[in-house]
C-alpha cells in the first residue's frame, strides 16, 4: 500500500507554521470553546460566538482570519449533541478531508477538547479514521492521477493528559484505517490482476512484513485432505484454488479465535451462469476474504494477545469443460455429501471446508466467517447492515456490540431446525440450496451443518454491505473494508 498523504500528530501546542487552518469541532447545539480560546486568537473566538447552528455533519462555517497565527478559522458541525457517536466524528472526519482538499489546504491544526469532552479519545480516533479512510483511492491503473498534496493535521489540547492518550489512540487509528484501505484496495483488483494464486502470494508477502505466520494450502494438499467442496469450486478455473491461513500467535495462551473468510476471486455463477449485469462487480465477491486478510495485519501491528487465526479460502468460479455441474454430488472435508443445485451458490461451499479445517486444526475458543454469502440479505435487511447467524448467544451479542461500536452493525437471523428441511437432499445429505425462500437463512444453515454444536460460531453475511454504488463522507465508490474495524474491536475486546 501507499504511505498515506495524510500526517497526524499530537503536538505539546500549536505549531507556528505559515498557512495554518484553525477547525474546531463543534456539536450545534452549543458546547464550550476550548479552555485555552486566547492561544488560537480573536478570529477564532469571533466566528464562535456569531455560530448558526447547523444539523449537517461536516465544516459549518469559515472566516479568513486577517491576523495572528492562522489564515483560516473554521468550525467543524458533529451534529446534535444528543447523537454525537463515533460515526459522526468519523463522518466529521471524512468531511473535513473533503473540505480541506477543495480550498487546497496544506495544514490544519484541529483543537480536539470539544469532541474529547463529548465522546473521549474514541472520539478523536474516530475523527482520524474518518480522514484516512476518506483519503481511500484506487488509481493503480490509470496513466494519469490528479492527486491531492501531502495534509498536515494536527490535534490539539490543553490537557497533558489527553494528549498522551490521544497520541495512543492516533496510532491505533492509523493501524486500523490502513487495514481498511488495504481491504478496499484489494477487493478492487480485477481478476486478472488478483485470482487465487496472486492472491495467495501477496498475503505471503503481507505475512512476511507483519510477522505472522502463513500456510497455503494448494490443489495437491486439498486433495489429501478430502476437501471436495473447495476444489470442485475452482475446478473450472485455469487458476488452482489455495487455501491461505495466517497465524497471529499473541500471548500464545488459550484457544485461538478463527477468522474465515469468503474470498471468491471472481463468481461466473459457473454453469447456473448470472446474467451479464449481475456479473459485473463480481472482482466484489472476495470482500470477505480480503476483511480477513487485512484484519490479520491491523492484529499483528496492535500486538493483540488473544491468538487468532485467519483462513482464507480462495476460489474463482468459472465456466470450462472441467466445471462442475447442477446435481453433481460431491463430498466435503467433513465427509457430508452435498447435491449441488446452484454453482452460483459457490460460498459456502469453500467455507463448508474451511469451517471444517479450521476446528480439525485449531480447536478454536469461536470461529467468526465473513462471506458476500447471498443477494438475499439485501432483499431482507437493505444495505443499513450485515446479517448474522450464530450458535452462540455471548458471541452474537459481542459482535452484535462491536458492530454497534464501530457503526458496522448486524441483525440477526434465526437458525431454526425448520429451515434445515429446505436443505434436506435427496441423492445426498444436504443440497447447497433450498431455493428463494429464505435464501440468506438457508446459507447460514447449510454452513452449520459443518460447525461442532460445541464450537461458538458466528456467520456474517456481508453482500448487501461490502460495496456501494454512491460515496459516503469516509468511503468512496466501490468496496467498502466492512468487517475489518468490526472483527479488530471484537478481538481487541475479548
Amino acid at each position: 500500500m501507499a504511505t498515506p498523504r495524510i500526517r497526524i500528530s499530537v503536538p505539546t501546542a500549536p505549531s507556528r507554521a505559515r498557512h495554518q487552518t484553525l477547525v474546531v469541532p463543534q456539536t450545534i447545539d452549543g458546547g464550550k470553546f476550548p479552555k485555552a480560546s486566547a492561544q488560537f486568537g480573536k478570529a477564532a473566538a469571533d466566528l464562535l460566538g456569531k455560530l448558526e447552528a447547523r444539523s449537517r455533519v461536516g465544516v459549518m462555517d469559515q472566516s479568513l482570519a486577517g491576523s495572528g497565527s492562522y489564515d483560516r478559522v473554521a468550525v467543524l458541525s458533529l451534529g446534535p449533541g444528543d447523537k454525537l457517536d463515533g460515526e459522526a466524528a468519523r463522518g466529521a472526519g471524512g468531511s473535513l478531508l473533503k473540505w480541506a482538499t477543495d480550498l487546497a489546504v496544506k495544514r490544519i491544526t484541529v483543537a480536539v477538547d470539544p469532541l474529547f469532552d463529548g465522546l473521549g479519545v474514541d472520539g478523536v480516533g474516530a475523527l482520524c479514521e474518518g480522514l484516512w479512510l476518506g483519503d481511500f483511492r484506487f488509481d493503480h491503473h490509470r496513466r494519469t492521477t490528479d492527486k491531492p498534496p501531502p495534509l498536515i493535521v494536527e490535534l490539539v489540547s490543553h490537557r497533558a493528559a489527553a494528549r498522551r492518550r490521544i497520541a495512543g489512540r492516533v496510532k491505533t487509528a492509523q493501524h486500523v484505517s490502513a487495514a481498511v484501505n488495504l481491504a478496499r484496495e484489494l477487493a478492487h483488483e480485477p481478476a486478472n490482476v488478483i485470482n487465487p494464486v496472486t492472491l495467495a502470494a501477496r498475503a505471503k508477502r503481507l505475512a512476511a512484513r507483519a510477522r505472522l505466520k502463513c500456510r497455503v494450502l494448494d490443489e495437491p494438499r486439498m486433495r489429501k485432505l478430502k476437501m471436495g467442496a473447495m476444489l470442485a469450486v475452482g475446478q473450472g478455473s485455469t487458476s488452482g484454488s489455495r487455501l491461505i491461513v495466517l497465524e497471529h500467535t499473541g500471548s500464545g495462551r488459550g484457544k485461538p479465535v478463527v477468522l474465515v473468510g469468503k474470498a471468491i476471486t471472481f463468481d461466473t455463477g459457473g454453469y447456473s451462469l448470472k446474467p451479464p449485469d449481475g456479473m459485473v462487480g463480481m472482482k466484489y465477491d472476495k470482500c470477505g476474504g480480503m476483511a480477513v486478510l487485512a484484519a490479520m495485519q491491523a492484529i499483528a501491528a496492535l500486538k493483540i494477545k488473544t491468538p487468532v487465526v485467519g483462513i482464507i479460502a480462495a476460489a474463482e468460479n468459472m465456466v470450462s469443460s472441467r466445471a462442475y455441474r447442477p446435481n453433481d454430488i460431491i463430498r466435503a472435508m467433513s465427509g457430508k455429501t452435498v447435491e449441488i443445485i446452484s454453482t452460483d451458490a459457490e460460498g459456502r461451499l469453500v467455507l463448508a471446508d474451511a469451517l471444517t479445517y479450521a476446528q480439525k486444526h485449531y480447536k478454536p475458543r469461536a470461529i467468526a466467517d465473513l462471506a458476500t454469502l447471498t443477494g438475499g440479505v439485501r432483499v431482507a435487511l437493505g444495505t443499513c447492515c450485515a446479517g448474522l447467524m450464530s450458535n452462540n448467544d455471548a458471541l452474537c451479542d459481542a459482535l452484535i456490540a462491536a458492530g454497534t461500536r464501530t457503526h458496522e452493525r448486524l441483525w440477526r437471523l434465526p437458525l431454526w431446525d425448520d429451515y434445515r428441511e429446505l436443505i434436506k437432499g435427496d441423492d445426498s445429505d444436504i443440497k447447497n440450496s433450498g431455493g428463494r425462500a429464505a435464501h440468506c437463512i438457508t446459507g447460514g444453515i447449510f454452513l452449520k451443518e459443518f460447525v461442532d454444536d460445541a464450537v461458538p460460531w458466528a456467520h456474517l453475511d456481508i453482500a448487501s454491505v461490502a460495496d456501494v454504488d454512491k460515496p459516503g463522507p469516509y468511503c468512496p465508490k466501490g468496496a467498502t473494508g466492512f468487517g475489518v474495524r468490526l472483527l479488530l474491536d471484537y478481538v481487541q475486546n475479548l
